[in-house]
């Protein structure tokens, strides 16, 4: 069997949930390919082969892939799909936006959001906003799956895949790229940051979370949120962590003001030690937590900072 992972770049380098995903291929079959679909993607296809596992790295390069519309690459797929056992892709914005187009194509079913492989045709997966578990048998004859990367480990490097160029399939012309709007920021991309500091509505304004700046600084860490602190315009909508935001899994999450709604645990609970302070002593965020600190987040987190010095 043979795996073809869609790699989710920006045509200079691998996004980090590539790697996750590739893991995961590498326990579905025992041969990876890498589609690297883009536009001057060399560095990109170049990175993809240096991955431990992957044994050969297909470029389309193309001007219709530069910006990674979903119609055109899901074309290029389409075009290959029917060579591999499996096509996995990130379960992000981008693997989400392509796959299923490949799915409905090959007439077959998708298997979202991927936590653990059973074998190459029995997979489980989060359902009910991660409170219970699905184990999912397919039974297709190519299985289109996408990776929830926080639960497969990056894959590590020190491959040496070869690298064979084809020719790309026409552009679909069913969609045009626009304009891009980039969020700019010092701190760590908040999927891929080893410290998050989040705040929820317990922060009771868009000027009071600047409160959690500095903690933030000192840790360097990313900055996230609560759906309830984006819906009440406290921060930007890209902060989100929960179920209809990012899911992350960083080394160190410290929730401030943040109760705790089920929404909020599925995007964060996979994190490896979670720090809680909320001055209800009954707010289900506890319930996750490693650590948990009953007090008003205004006096706790200047001190949690005075002390870190």
């Amino acid at each position: 069997m043979t795996a073809l992972v869609i790699a989710e770049h920006d045509n200079a380098s691998l996004k980090a949930s590539t790697l996750n995903t590739i893991t995961a291929a590498s326990q579905c079959a025992a041969d990876i390919h890498v589609l690297v679909a883009g536009h001057n993607c060399d560095a990109a296809a170049a990175a993809a082969a240096q991955i431990t596992g992957v044994s050969k790295v297909i470029v389309a390069d193309h001007a219709a892939f530069a910006d990674g519309l979903a119609e055109n690459v899901a074309a290029q797929v389409l075009s290959m799909a029917k060579q591999y056992s499996h096509v996995l892709a990130p379960a992000t914005a981008y693997g989400k936006n392509i796959l299923p187009r490949v799915a409905a194509c090959l007439d077959v079913g998708q298997i979202s959001e991927i936590t653990k492989v059973d074998s190459p045709d029995t997979f489980e997966r989060p359902i009910y906003a991660g409170n219970a578990i699905a184990t999912v048998q397919s039974i297709d004859p190519i299985k289109v799956i996408t990776v929830r990367a926080t639960g497969f480990d990056a894959a590590a490097q020190g491959g040496s895949a070869t690298i064979e160029k084809i020719d790309a399939v026409a552009s679909a012309g069913k969609s045009g790229f626009v304009s891009r709007e980039l969020a700019k920021s010092d701190r760590p991309e908040l999927t891929a940051a080893k410290v998050i500091v989040s705040g929820g509505r317990g922060i009771g304004s868009a000027e009071n979370f600047k409160i959690l700046e500095p903690l933030a600084d000192k840790l360097g860490a990313a900055m996230g949120a609560s759906r309830a602190a984006v819906d009440a315009g406290y921060v930007p909508n890209d902060w989100q962590v929960g179920q209809t935001g990012k899911i992350v899994a960083p080394q160190l999450y410290i929730a401030v003001g943040i109760s705790g709604a089920i929404q909020h645990l599925a995007g964060m609970k996979d994190s490896k030690t979670i720090v809680a302070i909320n001055k209800d002593a009954e707010a289900p965020i506890f319930s996750v937590a490693d650590y948990g600190l009953v007090a008003d987040l205004f006096e706790a987190v200047p001190a949690l900072v005075k002390e870190l010095g």
